[in-house]
């Protein structure tokens, strides 16, 4: 196998002809797969320290968005290497690029407010993020869009159950049939089954 030789890759030239800087897209894409990772991990802490009768409510709905963020991350990573792209070899670096650091446990470690707090900020940083690759992308990379619109309606439906956790502000959320479902991504994702 010939290695060290550049490949004419057909599908970055035509996605570089209507007009995608493929290396910022890849930058976008691996940053965020770095944000749904660490997000992934830290509400798996976070949900952990919901505690007593009101922490059981609470548990259920962060387990939905920790599974679907497992998925986010892995609905990314076959996208980014089909553009030329690569993960961080080292894992602290990689989860630094996330800048999730307010994700960890607030001072209290078990005050609900707080944690939902932190849930929600971390879905709208998610939000906006995935906004930005649909952006990038609309009418120019159907499959990359396809796969950032999937995360965005997902990031959507989280903000709004914290939304109405912390104020209770109706969301319509119906609980999903089983923990990560993943309406939406789960034809990107393999993860979950």
């Amino acid at each position: 196998m010939a290695m060290g030789k550049n490949p004419h890759v057909v599908g970055i030239e035509t996605l570089k002809k209507n007009g995608i800087n493929v290396d910022d897209l890849i930058k976008e894409l691996v940053t965020n797969a770095s944000v749904e990772f660490t997000a992934y991990y830290y509400f798996t802490l976070l949900r952990a320290n919901c505690t007593g009768m009101e922490g059981e409510g609470v548990k259920g709905v962060i387990e939905d968005a920790r599974l679907e963020d497992l998925s986010h991350f892995e609905s990314c990573i076959e996208r980014i290497y089909q553009l030329g792209g690569s993960l961080p070899k080292d894992a602290t670096e990689f989860i630094k690029m996330s800048g999730c650091e307010f994700l960890q446990l607030p001072p209290n470690p078990t005050d609900l407010k707080a944690i939902l707090e932190k849930c929600l900020k971390a879905e709208q940083g998610a939000l906006v993020n995935w906004d930005r690759v649909c952006q990038m992308t609309s009418g120019k990379d159907p499959v990359t869009y396809d796969i950032a619109k999937d995360i965005l309606a997902e990031e959507v439906e989280h903000e709004s159950w914290f939304l109405e956790l912390l104020y209770a502000r109706p969301s319509g959320h119906m609980r999903r049939k089983y923990p990560g479902e993943r309406p939406h991504t789960s034809k990107h994702s393999r993860s979950l089954g």
